[in-house]
């Protein structure tokens, strides 16, 4: 009879670097949210000094470019530490000889509907800003 489909043996050298190839976009991912995060927080600040260069009397606060730079920065950090527990986690279950044939997409799904949120909350506050 057949082994179980889930203890077949040890993974190959393949199946870890392809985890390893996962793990290693899940931190170009993250960090890219960190940084764009960190660039759309500094962007009230660069709208602000626009407003002073042109002599404007009254200069409007552009706070929520803040927050929405933060929730960036906030969601690149979770997706280290989730996509780096998911990476040890997996590479356990490979050393035991249980190899996965599912494949959670939980995160993509989560972290492409946040970001859709965010664009479209920018979105908004940016064509209030305009008027």
């Amino acid at each position: 009879m057949d082994a179980p489909a889930e203890n077949k043996g040890k993974a190959s050298l393949a199946d870890y670097l392809a985890a390893e190839r996962t793990l290693l976009a899940w931190i170009r991912t993250g960090l890219a949210l960190m940084g764009f995060g960190f660039v759309m927080a500094r962007f009230g600040l660069f709208l602000q000094q626009i407003q002073v260069l042109r002599h404007d009397s009254t200069v409007q606060p552009y706070g929520l470019s803040v927050w929405f730079g933060t929730a960036l920065i906030v969601a690149g950090i979770a997706v280290q530490v989730f996509s780096g527990w998911r990476h040890v986690q997996l590479v356990k279950r490979m050393n035991r000889g249980q190899v996965e044939h599912y494949h959670s997409t939980t995160l993509a799904v989560a972290t492409s509907v946040f970001l859709a949120l965010v664009g479209l909350g920018m979105a908004i506050y940016l064509v209030s800003v305009r008027k």
